[in-house]
């Protein structure tokens, strides 16, 4: 679609805000505006999500979280336009000049999401029945996992000529089996010491942290943007999808990673129930155990090289994920031992 074209497309939409489009430019979901009132950015998002949406900024605003993108009302008091069978919202257009390091930037957008987390964080009712319900049904899919590995690295020994990617699952089923192992502890530990609360805490999640959602302005202040999928959940649910991204590398100590943990908790700290359940989702070694069923369930010919490929990008990410979990861990202990020191010393002196 030319400028014009798509210029006559969003006018009658750009109407409801007294907005006459000059030029746009085509950045997929986003269409940058100028016009006669300044630059705008131009965001098309299906209708289904619009209502939460809207609420969900709403109800941040009122509780004095302003680190979202302005989304600007129509001249009749609507934050959407449903044109053609989609919504469009209006927002001012970020310049997004900021050079700061990488690691800076995320640190400034950890803070803001602990800031948002804290601002909107409830207590809300939880039944016991349904809790038991999910710990059942989720320690039924650990075990289930923990079959898969054990049949299939039965399967392959009993070959005399392993294929390549069976030679290495081969190599890396301790490993696999020893961090399911762990996400089930955890996940255990984590229902003896939940099981009898009566209420959880709850946050506005934002549902698709990225760098890439988190711009600044001019003046260096950072915004979010992409709420659609925002929701009331765990904080987890924000912080896991982040992290184990990061964790998608060549196998390093990514220290960067745990720092940006632990700049969170400093705004926002976890509960321990909380930091229970988090190590056991991130050490839960999913994607590495649906590499080798997928491989197992595809008939022949099988692309080898394709496979094997994947399945090392996953072990990667495993034991990248491994040193995480660890380190976390052993940060966790040194504290709790500091603090039982601390609290001898103090009825020591008593």
């Amino acid at each position: 679609m030319n400028d014009s074209n798509r210029q006559e497309t969003l006018t009658p939409i750009l109407e409801n805000y007294q907005v006459e489009p000059y030029f746009v430019e085509d950045f997929g979901g986003i269409q940058k505006i100028y016009s006669n009132k300044g630059t705008f950015a131009l965001k098309k998002i299906p209708p289904a999500l619009g209502t939460d949406f809207i609420r969900h900024v709403h109800y941040l605003y009122q509780r004095g979280f302003n680190r979202i993108v302005p989304i600007y009302p129509t001249m009749d008091g609507r934050y959407a336009v449903l044109h053609d069978n989609n919504l469009y919202y209006l927002m001012p257009w970020m310049a997004n000049d900021q050079r700061e390091d990488h690691q800076y930037k995320s640190q400034q957008l950890f803070r803001e999401l602990a800031r948002l987390h804290t601002l909107s964080s409830k207590e809300i009712e939880v039944n016991k029945e349904e809790r038991a319900e999910h710990y059942e049904k989720t320690l039924q899919l650990l075990d289930k996992n923990q079959e898969f590995l054990d049949g299939y690295i039965d399967n392959c020994e009993k070959k005399t000529y392993m294929s390549p990617f069976e030679l290495l699952f081969c190599l890396y089923y301790n490993e696999i089996s020893q961090a399911l192992r762990f996400s089930k502890a955890k996940f255990e530990e984590w229902y003896e010491s939940t099981k009898e609360n009566e209420k959880a805490r709850m946050v506005v999640v934002h549902g698709k942290l990225s760098s890439d959602h988190f711009l600044y302005d001019e003046r260096g202040y950072g915004y979010f943007i992409n709420f659609e999928n925002a929701r009331y959940g765990s904080p987890i649910h924000d912080l896991l999808p982040y992290v184990s991204r990061t964790l998608n590398t060549s196998p390093k100590r990514n220290d960067d990673a745990i720092s940006l943990v632990y700049h969170y908790f400093k705004y926002f700290p976890f509960k321990q129930e909380e930091k229970l359940l988090f190590n056991s989702y991130l050490a839960y070694p999913i994607p590495i155990i649906q590499m080798a069923e997928k491989y197992y369930r595809k008939p022949r010919p099988k692309n080898e090289l394709k496979y094997v490929r994947q399945l090392q990008n996953r072990y990667w990410h495993l034991k990248n994920t491994e040193y995480i979990v660890m380190r976390m861990t052993e940060i966790e202990n040194q504290q709790k031992a500091a603090q039982e020191a601390a609290q001898q010393a103090k009825e020591g002196a008593q």
